[in-house]
């Protein structure tokens, strides 16, 4: 597939290929812009700020989420959804083990296998296929399977699993891990029924849909993460 072929995946872009075909879903990405400089912000009141240069690096990455997102939902093409998921992929890689050194404290062996693990998740769960006429909204989705959110089906399981793990070790970053997996998941269903909603989202005669709301939900996400890691991450050797 050519890098430049368009793709047309949500309901406010519908079939229209030109650069401002979904203007609120591309706007709206400006919230992970305004959750990097929160966090920013957060990072700079905190004494030893010189020396947190792993959650500066996670801070940065939620900033180019956002303008890869922003890329995708105005050029809509194959290289765009690259620059959109990647940096996601990076963010999703890059808390996971943050969260198994900083917050369980395990040892470089551990994070690797389980890393590996939650990597094979991803791509078991990405490749998973709904039948036809299983839900309405699979009809809808006309794609992957649940509009593709499936996919992101691991990043909740591990931020509600180590989030609960953390909440029996009385880690104070517990309720910060399990606040932002609450926050995920209904974002996951706003992404998931976009396409099925689409005819009854009408605003000024243009169809809609609901993907925008991922993109806050995302962002506030993101923010609950970044704070946890800003306020309760301890630095291991």
């Amino acid at each position: 597939m050519p890098w430049n072929d368009q793709i047309f995946r949500y309901c406010e872009r519908g079939q229209d290929p030109s650069f401002w075909a979904e203007p609120l879903n591309a706007i709206t990405n400006g919230a992970f812009l305004i959750a990097a400089l929160a966090a920013a912000m957060e990072l700079y009141r905190r004494p030893d700020r010189t020396r947190r240069w792993v959650e500066a690096l996670l801070i940065a990455l939620v900033a180019v989420i956002g303008i890869g997102s922003f890329l995708f939902h105005t050029y809509a093409t194959r290289w765009a959804a690259v620059a959109d998921t990647a940096p996601i992929g990076l963010f999703m890689v890059g808390y996971l083990v943050y969260a198994l050194r900083r917050y369980l404290a395990l040892n470089w062996i551990v994070v690797g296998l389980l890393l590996g693990g939650f990597i094979w998740s991803l791509q078991v769960a990405g490749n998973i296929q709904c039948r036809p006429g299983l839900l309405s909204v699979t009809a809808a989705a006309r794609g992957p399977c649940l509009n593709g959110t499936v996919g992101y089906a691991p990043a909740l399981f591990a931020m509600l699993g180590i989030g609960a793990l953390l909440g029996f070790l009385r880690h104070l970053a517990w309720r910060y891990l399990m606040a932002a997996g609450i926050v995920f998941l209904v974002s996951m269903f706003f992404r998931t029924v976009d396409l099925e909603v689409c005819a009854s989202t009408l605003v000024a005669g243009r169809r809609q849909g609901v993907h925008f709301l991922w993109h806050l939900l995302n962002a506030t996400t993101l923010y609950i993460l970044l704070l946890a890691a800003i306020r309760h991450g301890q630095a291991q050797d």
